[in-house]
């Protein structure tokens, strides 16, 4: 990856985040944005982002995300200097999830609830 792809990576990240915060309505459970990976032209970018609520709260989001996806290129696309704003794929992963499951059970083995 060059440097210039690392820095729109990162840009990405930084704007999407802040455009979900601020600008989509009806989001549900905490949405983090865990990666961006960026094509090697920056035409296209791949958006994984997990959330951190109930399997309700996570479908709601999953398709506020797919309906919003326009908006927020349109938005990233204000914010971002490049003569193309890429084609954005959002892809859900339950990394957040499975990690705070993780915790939970090394706090129980750590207070002797499970042996």
């Amino acid at each position: 990856m060059t440097l210039r792809n690392e820095r729109v990576r990162k840009e990405l990240m930084r704007d999407i985040s802040e455009i979900l915060r601020k600008e989509i309505r009806g989001l549900k459970g905490v949405v983090s944005i865990v990666d961006v990976e960026v094509s090697h032209d920056n035409s296209f970018a791949r958006v994984i982002y997990s959330v951190l609520g109930s399997e309700e709260d996570i479908n709601t989001t999953k398709e506020v995300i797919e309906k919003s996806t326009p908006k927020i290129r349109y938005n990233v696309g204000k914010q971002l200097r490049l003569r193309l704003t890429p084609e954005l794929k959002f892809v859900y992963t339950n990394g957040l999830e499975e990690s705070s499951r993780v915790v939970d059970l090394l706090n129980k083995i750590s207070r002797g609830e499970i042996k």
